[in-house]
């Protein structure tokens, strides 16, 4: 048997440069690249590795590329907006040491699993040969002498195992190359590698280190299962569609245009799942769930069959279980993880997304909703879209005449609209986001994660293109947009990637502006900064806790920050790590910014300061976010939010 005589460091880098994914006779390599900090418990042995395979000149396949980061938890960020983009066939791996740098993985790991997104994280690890304890950021356990800081690690991976003899690298390797390019599996994947036996060298069978491809296939649903979810089609007066990040993922959004034009089953969207139609398509009703549209959540209200396609079915879609609430409700459930099929107790189509759309557009050929139904639809989103007109030219507009008043504020249900401006005028968020939609390519890619733009976006942003809209709201993680817009841009060199952030998350993980100067990634970083917590500002106000700690101001006399904005300047800050920075402190410098950012070679920051809307009596969120309220209290805000509070959770349903 030919073997070649490799460290365990050396050999996983070569093994993970020959694995592949195949899927519809495309092949693209399983891992493309991998990110790193270096310690004392990475750096000899897979630092070593990552340099030989970067130098190697001998006509072998291509190295493994190697990226540079300045905080662990970024990095997974970065690796992770990739997967996203490249549709979870293509992965990154990051490197770190053990200690604090393997621990601050553990943030970005939750979010990668969450999200079923793969990631492959190689930590660092204390010795296995124990020469000395404790080492150099060791944790000693009492109780347990094989427990490392790593093992903070399983609860948030899909898969773990720590190589503790280089014999346990070839089956640790292949089970961790499974999962990643398994779709119904993959998340954070975790190869836990003690510090020695990364520089230990073994005999590695050539077949160990050859090429493997891993198909990734498409399943077709149980054809009992095919049928009954058929004949509930066939009976719904008001079916649903509800769309999610696994349509994305299938790249099923042709066959989901599909469907819906020859059956008018029209379309309402999660936040992974947006952009599978465009905005303008006649059965696309825009976001579905607490940050949903209202004219999606009407007809949430009243259909009679919900049909969900690689959705997990989150608290935000389902508005906390109120939303889907009609008597005699059903579900029929499309999902390449039986986990999330079997949700909402309805039919369980196991299957991939595109196939099983095939599948039930065969089955339900000459079949149309009733013509009222696609009417009365229809109707409901052209007064939608005059919403979103109105908020992004600065009106208030009209709640739309769907049921509650559709809200255009933050995901805390603040009921905040927007308000008139003119072009010399400081611009409200949503102007923000009107000024964005005017700027935007077809083919441009939109990031954004955590504070109220995820829940003006999901009602608002007009997306025109499948992968345009990358909005990361499984974990809704504060950091995540710099660092992913990173990722994105290596996905995919040709698209103009733009990173809307606000101040709050701004704050969590800039250091990744100066990776995208030093890799000359010319990412686009809109920074928006309104001086507080906006989302959990308005979140605050509605559950009665009257927006305590959540604005950036001085201290007052009293205690509370409610003294004068402090001094920060984010633009400045930005300025400082290497970014071209434009100021836009009105609506029309604004539009000039982002006009020339868009122009610009390298990456460029657009930092402007919006003006908060008014508030407005009487607006509801589209759809209702269980946050439970205290129960007894001497202040009338709390009372008042607990009445609400228990109105709403009066209307919760449980399907059965």
């Amino acid at each position: 048997m030919t073997t070649e005589r490799l460290t365990v460091a050396q050999a996983l880098v070569r093994f993970l440069t020959a694995q592949y994914t195949e899927r519809d006779g495309e092949r693209q390599r399983l891992v493309e690249g991998c990110w790193g900090i270096f310690g004392h418990g990475n750096v000899a042995g897979l630092g070593q590795a990552l340099v030989e395979s970067g130098a190697a000149e001998r006509g072998e396949r291509a190295p493994l590329p190697f990226h540079q980061g300045r905080n662990e938890q970024a990095m997974v960020h970065a690796a992770v907006g990739y997967a996203r983009h490249r549709r979870r066939l293509s992965a990154q791996a990051v490197t770190t040491s053990i200690g604090p740098g393997a621990t601050n993985l553990a943030t970005g790991a939750a979010l990668a699993t969450i999200n079923h997104l793969p990631v492959l994280l190689l930590p660092g690890d204390t010795f296995a040969t124990r020469p000395a304890d404790p080492v150099l950021q060791q944790l000693e356990v009492a109780y347990a002498g094989d427990v490392s800081v790593n093992d903070v690690l399983r609860p948030v991976s899909r898969h773990f195992d720590r190589v503790s003899r280089p014999e346990a690298l070839i089956p640790a390797a292949l089970e961790a190359a499974r999962v990643l390019a398994d779709p119904a599996e993959t998340g954070a994947v975790t190869l836990a590698l003690p510090q020695d036996v990364q520089t230990e060298a073994a005999d590695w069978p050539a077949g160990f280190l050859a090429e493997r491809v891993w198909p990734v296939r498409r399943p077709p649903p149980d054809p009992a299962a095919l049928d009954e979810a058929v004949r509930r089609v066939r009976e719904a007066r008001r079916p649903l569609l509800v769309v999610g990040g696994g349509v994305r993922y299938s790249a099923a959004e042709a066959a989901l245009r599909a469907l819906v034009e020859e059956t008018g089953i029209p379309v309402a969207a999660t936040q992974s799942g947006k952009g599978a139609l465009r905005h303008d398509h006649p059965c696309d009703l825009g976001g579905v769930g607490h940050t949903g549209t209202a004219a999606a959540a009407e007809l949430a209200r009243h259909a009679d069959l919900v049909i969900g396609v690689g959705t997990r079915y989150t608290d935000f879609t389902t508005a906390s279980g109120t939303l889907f609430t009609a008597p005699g409700t059903r579900f029929v459930n499309l999902n390449i993880t039986a986990f999330d099929a079997h949700k909402m107790a309805g039919v369980s189509l196991v299957a991939d997304a595109r196939a099983g759309l095939d599948a039930l557009r065969a089955a339900l050929s000459g079949h149309r909703v009733p013509e009222a139904y696609a009417a009365e639809y229809r109707s409901a989103k052209e007064r939608w879209e005059r919403v979103v007109a109105a908020a992004y030219s600065g009106d208030s507009g009209d709640s739309g005449g769907s049921g509650d008043s559709g809200d255009l504020g933050d995901p805390g249900g603040s009921g905040r609209v927007g308000r008139a401006g003119s072009a010399d005028r400081a611009p409200t968020q949503h102007q923000v986001l009107g000024a964005l939609d005017a700027t935007l390519g077809e083919e441009d890619v939109l990031v954004n994660a955590a504070g109220s733009m995820p829940g003006d976006l999901h009602k608002l942003w007009r997306a025109r293109s499948p992968l345009q809209y990358h909005v990361e709201y499984g974990y809704s993680c504060m950091g995540y947009e710099i660092p992913a817009a990173l990722g994105v841009r290596q996905a995919d060199p040709d698209r103009q990637v733009w990173a809307l952030v606000g101040d709050g998350t701004y704050l969590m993980l800039p250091g990744e502006i100066v990776t995208a100067v030093q890799e000359r990634l010319p990412i686009r970083l809109v920074l928006v900064q309104n001086h507080g917590y906006a989302s959990i500002g308005g979140l605050s106000a509605a559950t009665g806790v009257e927006g305590f700690g959540t604005a950036y101001r001085f201290r007052s006399p009293g205690g509370g920050y409610t003294g004068e904005p402090l001094p920060v300047d984010l633009g400045a800050n930005a300025a400082s790590l290497g970014m071209s920075l434009l100021r836009a402190r009105t609506l029309g410098e604004l539009r000039s910014a982002l006009a020339e950012a868009r122009e610009a070679d390298g990456p460029v920051c657009v930092h402007v300061e919006t003006a908060p809307p008014p508030a407005v009596s009487g607006t509801e969120a589209a759809a209702w976010w269980d946050v439970p309220v205290a129960a007894v209290s001497d202040r009338p805000a709390a009372r008042a939010a607990r009445a609400e509070y228990e109105r709403r959770v009066a209307e919760r349903r449980r399907p059965l």
